[in-house]
């Protein structure tokens, strides 16, 4: 006789054999984080596990200069990159 398999609740995932946890598609789709990426973990207390992407050295300081470059030439500058 097949064993049934138990159907996981929406929000939640169970930790396998292997200490690996597979993170929900729609938690995933909020957090804005895609597969590949290279996430800090760390302990926030008992029972509580945190991912987080570690945050680029120039972040805290994107719109500390406002009025330095006209949206036009940010944009120029963008199209630059892309190139």
């Amino acid at each position: 006789m097949a064993k049934a398999k138990r159907r996981r609740r929406a929000g939640f995932t169970r930790l396998s054999r292997q200490r690996q946890a597979t993170i929900p598609v729609k938690v995933l789709g909020e957090s804005g984080l895609v597969p590949g990426e290279e996430l800090r973990v760390r302990a926030d207390g008992p029972g509580r596990v945190v991912l987080e992407r570690e945050q680029e050295w120039w972040e805290p300081w994107v719109g500390a200069l406002p009025g330095f470059m006209t949206q036009e030439e940010l944009q120029e500058l963008r199209r630059e990159w892309d190139r």
